[in-house]
Order: C-alpha cells, then structure tokens, then sequence
C-alpha cells in the first residue's frame, strides 16, 4: 500500500480538507506534515499576532490527528527540501498541498513540483482555501480573470462546487517516523502580541462560527457595519489560516435568515483571490496605476499608526488593531482612506502596518482592499474618499465605538465625542490631540493632486 505526505500550509484542519482527504483515501500511511518556513514566521509577513494564532492551530491540529492514531510531523526550514526530503525517506509516492495564490505560494508550488519530479514523487495539488478556485471561473467576453465584482459575483452565485470533504476518521503514520523537536522548540512563543488576540484552531473557529450564527446571522446584513455592536461574524482569522473552510460555511450556512449577505462577502474573498492569482505583485504593484505622487511625512504616519490623528473614529480603529489583532471591517476602510486620501501617504505603508498587526493579516485581501480604498484596485469608483465624520455618525452615532478604544474621550456624552475640537474648554479633553488635517482641504487636495498627474500621465 502507498504512502503519501500531507503538506499543511495554510489550511490547518481536518475537515474539508481535499488535500488530507485524498492522500487518507489512497493510502495505507500519511504523513501530515508542517514546516516552520523562516521566511514566513521570522519574515515581514510573521507578524507576532499571527503566528501566535500558527502555534494554536498546529498545537490543537496535532492533537486532532493523535486523536485519529497519527500526528503532525514538525519540521523546520524551506518547505520545499524539507517536504521531499521527508517524502523519500518514508517512502512515499506523493506529496499532497492545498494550492494558494500570491508570489511567495506560487514560487512554492512551482519548487515543489520540479523538486517531488525529480526525487521520482507526484506534488499534487488541491483545493480547499477558496469556494470557487482562483482561475476557475473566466468573464465570457474573453480576459484572464473578473476586474469587477459584481459580474463575479453572478458567476460565482451559479457556479458547480465540490463537495465537502469528511474528515479522516483514521490516520496512519510509517512506523518509526521521527515526529520532530515539538512544538515549542520549532516556534517559541512569541513576545509583544496583542493583549486581546484571538485563538487559534478548528474547534475554536467552529464554536465561534455556531454562537455568532445563532445569534446574529439573521440580521447580518442590517448590523455588520455597526462599529459599537461588535456583531460581526470575526471569522476572518480562522478562514485565513484554514481552521474553518469557506466553502463549508457556504454550505452550512445557505438557506438561513441572513446567509446571502454574510455569503456574499466571502465572494469577495473569492474575488481577491481570483486577482491577486493573476497580478500576484498586487501587494508592490498598483493593480491601476493613478501615477500617484505620494507625501512622506514620517510625523503624520506615525500619529496614524499609534492612533493619535485628532480624528476619534480613526484613532479608534488603528487603536482597536493594536489592542486586538484585528479591527471592524468599517474601521479598516475609515482608517484606510484617512492614511492615503487624508494624509497623501502610499497605501504600501498602510498595507505593511496592518499586516504587522492582523491576525488575519492574508496578502490578497489586505493588498487588495487597501488598493481598492485607493482607488488603484478593483473599485468602480477611484476617487470615493471616506469623510471620517460622517462615516462616525453614521456607524457610531452614540459614540459608543470611540469611548470604547479612546479613554482620553470617555467624558464625552453622545456624538459629540467625534468632533473633541468642539467642545467648550473646560470641558475638552486636554491630552487629546487637535486633528492633524482638515479633512475637507485634504481630500480637495489629494483629489486635485491625482487629477493633475492623471493629466500629465495623457
């Protein structure tokens, strides 16, 4: 009977897992396996908050597979070498992975198959991070892949779909297999994390997918943009490091009061995958260059990021990130349109600060929605800027949101929370700062900039 290897990436779970499912099915033996790659975890991208969650996941994931009579094999180094060098010393005929977009994955996958080839091992790839694969779905005018979302999305909404995978009931390892050091030699602890990070894991994913499913999918749509009621699903950890399957949650969830605008949004998870398979320099590169000229202003950039601007609602949000490894959907596109459309600063340096930070910090959907605020990505609309006060009236009109990630405002009653500079003076917070720009002169100004460089670029 064959031996096959399964190389975890990014989907860390049992169930629905195409890649562990078929090498199980195949093969009397399979060897999971993870490699700690230094150019992940010590890299830019190994953020503190994220492979904090890493370790959780592989620590419940290898409890999950001795539950089933195997384990997970821990390995340090370059995936690549160390995948086949594992595969040749048990013996086995393949190599089984997830397939992933963006550089660094694709660089991977090629490697890979070049290397298993070589040794004389298939490197078979699989689904399991999006619903619809990435390149599985073409506009039918002709094109590589959807630049808008809505044509996407009535495409997506037809589209045939795999089934979902059981979970191995049963793994096996080759008898005598070294497991590896252990966790905590492979990848310490890290110091600095966020003091309110999620945990990672499956089981965990899946218990907060059933409480916040049964109790507010059925108004997602009326409340997922409520900054103060902290009602959305905070799913998006699990999903980027493939604890729960998006394709499962499709599944699971269609047919309930709520599910088609909770699904919908992970076809725009589906979409940033689509293109960021065909521009993988999407985190570098303008997807549509504006030919932009960006400020460098080192004292704006670093009010911005310790959340110190003079505008409440931004500065709750970049201090939400901090605090929690993670920040509302609504507080990301505020805070994001402040940096580049406010403050003129390249959204390179907020995409790199917010993956410095994110758990579910994931190059195609931090790249490509930090493109999409400005305006050089796949929004219809290049030029929108978010008003900071009236995105706060609107999605935290008591204030609630603010006071809650601003102590220096806590005295502030109601809305007028928002605009501190307002207040009569003795009654005005004195260790809050004055808003570092008038929002309406900024944006007027960020927009002529952009049009006249527009101009030249003709």
């Amino acid at each position: 009977m064959a031996t096959s290897v399964v190389l975890f990436t990014r989907v860390l779970r049992l169930h629905d897992h195409p890649a562990l499912a078929t090498a199980a099915r195949r093969s009397e033996h399979v060897v999971p396996l993870f490699v700690v790659d230094p150019a992940i975890v010590e890299g830019p991208f190994g953020s503190p908050n994220r492979v904090a969650f890493l370790r959780d996941c592989l620590e419940e994931l290898g409890a999950e597979l001795r539950r089933r009579g195997g384990d997970l094999v821990l390995r340090q180094g370059d995936p690549v070498d160390q995948a086949v060098r594992l595969a040749v010393e048990v013996g086995a005929d393949s190599i089984h992975y997830s397939t992933d977009v963006g550089r660094y994955a694709e660089r991977r996958q090629q490697r890979l198959t070049m290397a298993a080839t070589a040794a004389g091992v298939a490197a078979i790839g699989h689904p399991g991070i999006a619903v619809v694969e990435a390149g599985a779905l073409r506009p039918s005018g002709g094109g590589d892949h959807f630049k808008v979302f809505t044509p996407y999305f009535r495409v997506w909404s037809r589209a045939m779909r795999r089934p979902v995978a059981a979970a191995p009931r049963a793994v096996s390892l080759p008898e005598q297999i070294d497991v590896g050091p252990g966790l905590d030699r492979v990848l310490p602890t890290p110091a600095h994390t966020s003091p309110q990070r999620p945990l990672g894991g499956e089981q965990r994913g899946r218990r907060q997918l059933e409480r916040w499913a049964d109790e507010h999918l059925a108004r997602y749509e009326d409340i997922h943009d409520d900054l103060a009621g902290d009602r959305t699903s905070k799913l998006s950890p699990y999903l980027h490091f493939g604890c729960l399957s998006a394709l499962d949650l499709c599944t699971r969830l269609a047919g309930r009061p709520g599910s088609e605008a909770f699904i919908r949004q992970l076809c725009w998870r589906d979409f940033h995958h689509q293109v960021t398979a065909t521009f993988p320099d999407i985190a570098r590169r303008d997807y549509r260059s504006r030919h932009d000229v960006w400020d460098d202003d080192d004292e704006a950039i670093a009010a911005w990021k310790d959340g110190r601007t003079g505008y409440p609602i931004v500065d709750a949000g970049m201090r939400q990130l901090r605090l929690e490894g993670w920040m509302h959907n609504r507080a990301r596109m505020i805070t994001a349109s402040f940096l580049v459309k406010d403050l003129g600063v390249d959204w390179r340096i907020g995409a790199d600060h917010f993956l410095a930070w994110l758990t579910d910090g994931d190059i195609a959907q931090n790249s490509a929605n930090w493109q999409w605020t400005a305006g050089t990505g796949n929004d219809t609309r290049p030029n929108r800027v978010f008003n900071p006060l009236r995105q706060a009236e609107r999605f935290d009109p008591r204030g609630d949101y603010v006071r809650r990630y601003v102590p220096e405002l806590a005295s502030l009653s109601g809305s007028e929370v928002h605009q501190p500079w307002r207040v009569p003076g003795p009654r005005r917070p004195a260790d809050y700062p004055a808003p570092i720009v008038d929002h309406d002169q900024a944006a007027a100004a960020f927009l002529a900039r952009r049009a006249g460089q527009q101009q030249l670029a003709l």
